[in-house]
């Protein structure tokens, strides 16, 4: 193997290196835009049965619906990105994989639609002349409980499959350090087994015990985006290379031209 000082400025990056990085940052996304919905842009009309009625909050609920669709776009995107790298390894998991972040944004998708629904009918009936309130709470009520359900079999339950399936191809793999892929395997199926334990009403949604299943999924998520984002999975494995065929090129400064610290290296691409 050769070692090559040269600048960032005129070196080739591996276009896999390239899909590497867009799948980390595009796991960083999905995990920036989910949790501000769930945790307070939707609550007012999560815990006011009565926000069709009220004043409303409407452009929180609008805000927490564009960062879902964001969600959305970012789930499809991650699973469709890092197939051709998944597909090496299983290509039936790995389609199952893209199928599981599809069928857990189709529930995001229902159950952000069912809030924007809530928060037409407050604007074009809610005070109007002849308006029922008992007859609009009673419809806004069931859109909440639509909403609550997605959020069970998708997030709380569909993206375990996804989890546990990708925790799967990564350990066989060894993309990734065989203790961070643990996390996948144990969190995908503690996330299954917390969601059928909410279906049949074992615990409660929001639960500490859901909590705690919840843990290692998260910290699975957040490792990916690091590995994926951050250290660009420089491995032959991900590459596809031999040993032979790797090129290590250590960073120059662009200003100065002084050769940057060893630990600055990073995996490229091929060597000519």
């Amino acid at each position: 193997m050769s070692v090559y000082l040269v600048s960032w400025k005129g070196v080739e990056v591996d276009p896999r290196i390239r899909t590497a990085f867009v799948v980390g940052l595009l796991f960083v996304i999905s995990l920036v835009a989910s949790i501000p919905a769930a945790v307070a842009l939707y609550t007012p009309v999560l815990d006011h049965t009565d926000y069709i009625l009220g004043a409303g909050a409407d452009n929180r609920i609008a805000l927490g619906a564009f960062l879902e669709m964001i969600l959305i776009v970012a789930n499809i995107g991650t699973a469709v990105v890092v197939f051709p790298i998944l597909r090496r390894q299983n290509e039936a998991l790995s389609l199952g994989y893209v199928t599981a972040r599809v069928k857990e944004s189709v529930f995001i998708a229902v159950g952000l639609l069912s809030l924007l629904a809530i928060v037409t009918l407050r604007q074009d009936l809610a005070g109007t002349a002849g308006a029922d309130a008992a007859s609009l709470d009673t419809v806004g009520r069931p859109l909440v409980a639509v909403h609550d359900w997605t959020f069970l079999l998708g997030p709380g339950w569909v993206v375990g499959v996804g989890n546990g399936l990708l925790g799967y191809l990564m350990f066989r793999s060894g993309l990734v350090p065989r203790g961070m892929a643990m996390l996948g395997l144990i969190g995908g199926p503690l996330i299954i087994l917390s969601g059928i334990a909410m279906l049949f009403d074992v615990i409660e949604p929001g639960s500490s015990a859901q909590v705690i299943a919840t843990i290692a999924e998260f910290f699975w998520e957040l490792s990916d985006s690091c590995v994926f984002a951050v250290r660009f999975w420089p491995s032959e494995q991900f590459l596809g290379l031999k040993q032979d065929q790797r090129f290590l090129a250590t960073a120059t400064d662009p200003l100065t031209g002084e050769v940057l610290d060893s630990d600055t290296s990073v995996f490229l691409g091929r060597a000519a």
